[in-house]
């Protein structure tokens, strides 16, 4: 008799992102093994940030989370979706404190064209979380492989 393993746990980190074909190839590819929960971080403007506005963000983000999330339930992945904190590294604290993850996967934009890399989101990532850290950058429909980020 087989023993039973313990499948993985990935959290995903991503937003304007999350409907990138290479995330969604990179995700099946370990369905089988796998459950998954993606966290999109509202991503606000300052104005909008300051004037309290964020309904149009996370409904933006739930949006593009829900078509996400559909179209890997529909490829077999098991997984769950929330809209996270504006600020990611706080985002992903607090799917870390519901989903105890066994590494994140942070998606990004190139680095001319993200906030995320220009606020320097992996290292402090591999800082302030024990967990192996994934980095995968898209770029248009085409991405990078993902690479395991140094801690």
């Amino acid at each position: 008799m087989q023993a039973h393993r313990r499948r993985k746990r990935l959290l995903v980190v991503s937003n304007e992102t999350v409907e990138a074909d290479v995330l969604h190839d990179t995700i099946v590819a370990r369905a089988d093994a796998t459950d998954v929960t993606i966290v999109a971080p509202a991503l606000n403007s300052r104005l909008r940030h300051w004037l309290s506005d964020e309904d149009p963000a996370r409904r933006a983000a739930a949006e593009r989370l829900e078509r996400c999330t559909a179209a890997l339930a529909d490829a077999g992945v098991r997984v769950d979706g929330r809209v996270g904190d504006a600020d990611p590294l706080q985002a992903i604290a607090d799917a870390l404190s519901e989903f105890p993850a066994d590494e994140l996967l942070i998606v990004t934009h190139p680095e001319e064209r993200s906030n995320w890399l220009a606020r320097d989101l992996v290292p402090r990532a591999c800082a302030r979380f024990s967990l192996p850290v994934l980095h995968l950058v898209v770029e248009g429909v085409e991405a990078r492989p993902p690479v395991l980020a140094a801690a």
